[in-house]
């Protein structure tokens, strides 16, 4: 069987995928029988799905869905909450998106008769898995598991003395089934953990409970953002170096080495 992997993350939208299902012919209507418009902040207003016109080669597909987030659809943690501010969103269309999101996932669970609004990894993309999950049987696994075992990391993880790691912005949100939290599992408790980030917003007391040992942004003083990019291979060598040299001295290693002679 043919596969799509589907890569998901960074969406501008909070529309449950129903964009995507829309392209793929899925028509979501309105009491009236109506099709809704774009976007999710109509979804509150769904009454039925039409799958007639669902492109059948998208049933005869295996659908992966690769996210790096476990938040639900909907609620406190879900798709309009935590990210739809992100994206602009006030606290009403946080309310309307949220009541949407919510309303997608009752018909859905009506013609499935499964409700996965509180399902972890639903709220990903502005709550794409949920439709995709629903109407094609999609798979939905976390990306950062997927290439953890493509490279084989567990394996190099547990010869480690250090393991380095990072993304853009380390906040609450890492620690969620993003890379850095995926890293912090598969690495042996004794291993310290340091991640290398553009900011860190992560608290003293979260840090300390997240199992990561210590948290550093490349940022060397005020820089504006396209200043951090023309800089960035530079300051991540100078904050990975100061990094490696906590570890302690070994014979044979050059105390006074350079960046560039002590790193790849």
């Amino acid at each position: 069987m043919a596969e799509i992997l589907l890569c998901i993350g960074g969406s501008a939208s909070t529309d449950g995928g129903t964009g995507m299902l829309s392209a793929l012919g899925v028509r979501f209507l309105a009491a009236d029988g109506s099709e809704l418009p774009d976007g999710g902040g109509r979804l509150d207003e769904l009454s039925s799905l039409d799958l007639d016109r669902l492109d059948p080669r998208a049933r005869s597909v295996r659908w992966r869905v690769a996210c790096d987030v476990t938040n639900p659809l909907v609620g406190p943690q879900g798709a309009a909450a935590v990210f739809g501010p992100q994206k602009g969103a006030d606290p009403e269309d946080v309310r309307v998106l949220d009541a949407g999101l919510d309303r997608l996932a009752e018909v859905l669970a009506k013609s499935t008769g499964e409700d996965l609004r509180h399902v972890p990894g639903m709220g990903a993309a502005g709550g794409m898995p949920v439709t995709l999950t629903a109407l094609l049987g999609a798979e939905v696994l976390p990306g950062s598991r997927m290439v953890a075992e493509v490279l084989g990391a567990e394996e190099l993880l547990s010869r480690a003395d250090l393991v380095l790691t990072g993304e853009g912005r380390f906040d609450s949100q890492s620690l969620g089934g993003k890379v850095v939290d995926a890293v912090r599992r598969l690495t042996p408790e004794n291993v310290p953990v340091v991640v290398i980030a553009g900011s860190v917003s992560v608290g003293p007391d979260e840090l300390r409970r997240s199992g990561i040992t210590a948290a550093f942004s490349i940022a060397q003083g005020p820089r504006t953002l396209a200043e951090m990019r023309d800089e960035a291979v530079s300051a991540i060598t100078w904050t990975a170096f100061n990094c490696c040299r906590i570890l302690p001295h070994r014979p044979g290693r050059p105390d006074s080495a350079s960046p560039k002679e002590q790193l790849p």
